[in-house]
């Protein structure tokens, strides 16, 4: 009987350590996707301000060897 009572809690135990590692590592991953998300988004912001200027210095270069200004 206590030897019944002693697994059943031990199985308990383990299963409630198990579940909340689960829930740590849910977490940890949702973090890490978020974080990603965000970097790639700062990231394409700087680049897409960088390909503007340097558009517009190419336009300005055509137009100037073009005689168009």
């Amino acid at each position: 009987m206590r030897t019944m009572m002693l697994i059943t809690i031990i199985t308990l135990m383990t299963m409630a350590i198990a579940k909340s590692e689960e829930v740590t590592m849910d977490q940890k991953v949702k973090n890490y996707i978020v974080k990603e998300w965000n970097e790639t988004k700062e990231f394409q912001k700087a680049g897409w301000e960088q390909a503007k200027k340097q558009n517009a210095d190419n336009w300005n270069k055509l137009k100037s060897m073009l005689g168009i200004n």
